[in-house]
């Protein structure tokens, strides 16, 4: 897997992670905005770090992540989103 392509999974899949959301969860959350990913799907994009950044935007937008930061430490990914934020999740 591509440098980028894990990276962008990575930073997918933490903000998930930190908000307890599920791929499912997420499917969910995506066709309420008129999106039609199936679970497997999303899956396959997030195993991959295979997906657009449309995708990657709407992901962020429909769990309630605003504002992200990426930093990097000795080739070593590091990624926070919201330091020290509540999180509203969206039902």
């Amino acid at each position: 897997m591509s440098y980028w392509n894990d990276k962008a999974k990575r930073l997918l899949k933490s903000e998930l992670v930190r908000r307890g959301i599920s791929n499912a969860d997420l499917a969910n959350l995506l066709e309420q905005i008129g999106i039609e990913e199936t679970k497997s799907s999303i899956d396959s994009k997030i195993c991959r770090g295979t997906f657009s950044a449309s995708f990657f935007l709407q992901c962020l937008t429909v769990i309630g992540c605003e504002k992200i930061e990426i930093v990097e430490y000795e080739n070593q990914l590091s990624i926070a989103a919201e330091p020290q934020a509540e999180y509203n999740l969206k039902k």
